[in-house]
């Protein structure tokens, strides 16, 4: 055929098919359902309407007061506290930063998943802090808020936040059964007490372990680095496995993959992304910042690849936005939100899922 000319049986069908068509009319069935619950005609809500929520989910406060958590299958909710940074305080401000970024899924088109489509999902507002001033209160709170939520069977997504905020997760997602997890971070954040406190965010997974609801066996850490590895050693002694960053580079990405996939194996796992795994280079706003860290590429692609796992929670911490004039730190926690939504989506499908 003529290269020069159009194949003119092609273009008519496509005329056919599409130029009396809106942007509602899509064929494909893989797209079209979720084409049907996005669009009201040829209408989409506007993504800068109405009240903020995390990736747009329906806005519940009312849920904790329910003995269900009103049929929800999974409770998104922010943590906005930061008194247990070490070095720049501001990630109180996380979760709202985290609510304010427009347009996050409603498909991922890599796993192939529309989650709001597959489950009930609501962001159920904040968790009701007694004080804004006492840490070991607020990680009371935190292991209070979340034993409602896990005894309702609804899988959690805490937004922080600092990473103290973990380990009261912990105590409540893993007090029956101890948990895996799977950790992304700059930092393992396994030291001991210092000055008196061992709630700060450098320590909740030690604390964890001690506590029994953490299951170091079952536990990788993935894109360490940075000047503390000297404080880490409590990662290695009770049998952690950790994947530095420079690494990450050496086995790549299906291998690090492979590796997650075996030391969590089937059993229950919460996953955890601190957004300093993340080069300063894409994500600025955050308390400690390493250089030679992970992209987001990179990081999106080690997540995508636990689907099927036995996912039951996860969060996203350590957003400081304003240490970020591009919003960018608190877009990708957006996005790692979202695809964390689509892991616990994958894994209730498959009778898993539940914490």
């Amino acid at each position: 055929m003529d290269q020069d000319k159009l194949d003119q049986d092609k273009l008519a069908s496509l005329r056919a098919r599409y130029a009396g068509a809106s942007g509602a009319d899509i064929h494909d069935p893989r797209f079209a359902k979720v084409a049907a619950d996005q669009f009201k005609g040829d209408r989409r809500k506007w993504p800068f309407s109405d009240v903020a929520t995390f990736i747009s989910a329906p806005y519940r406060p009312d849920a904790l007061s329910l003995p269900d958590l009103g049929g929800l299958d999974v409770a998104i909710i922010g943590l906005p506290m930061d008194l247990g940074v070490t070095n720049r305080a501001g990630t109180r401000l996380g979760p709202r930063a985290v609510r304010a970024i427009e347009r996050m899924g409603p498909m991922d088109h890599v796993l192939g998943t529309a989650p709001f489509g597959m489950l009930k999902v609501a962001d159920i507002g904040d968790v009701p802090f007694r004080s804004r001033y006492s840490l070991e209160s607020c990680h009371e709170d935190i292991e209070a808020t979340f034993k409602t939520i896990v005894a309702a069977g609804v899988s959690p997504l805490a937004v922080g936040g600092d990473h103290s905020i973990t380990y009261p997760i912990m105590r409540a997602v893993g007090e029956k059964r101890p948990v895996g997890m799977v950790h992304i971070d700059a930092h393992c954040d396994t030291s001991g007490p210092y000055e008196g406190s061992k709630f700060h965010h450098g320590g909740p997974f030690r604390q964890a372990v001690l506590d029994g609801v953490l299951d170091p066996s079952r536990v990788i850490q993935i894109g360490i680095r940075g000047g503390a590895e000297y404080l880490w050693e409590f990662s290695y002694e009770s049998g952690m496995t950790v994947i530095h960053a420079d690494e990450v580079d050496a086995l790549g990405l299906d291998a690090v993959i492979a590796k997650a996939l075996a030391v969590i194996g089937d059993g229950p796992t919460y996953v955890s992304f601190d957004v300093d795994s993340l080069d300063p280079a894409f994500a600025p706003g955050t308390g400690t910042p390493e250089v030679g860290g992970l992209t987001p590429r990179e990081a999106l692609a080690i997540l995508r690849g636990l689907k099927g796992s036995n996912i039951v929670a996860a969060d996203v911490v350590e957003v400081a936005p304003q240490y970020d004039a591009t919003s960018n730190t608190a877009q990708c926690a957006a996005q790692v939100l979202f695809t964390e939504l689509c892991l616990i989506a994958e894994a209730r499908a498959l009778g898993k899922g539940r914490p």
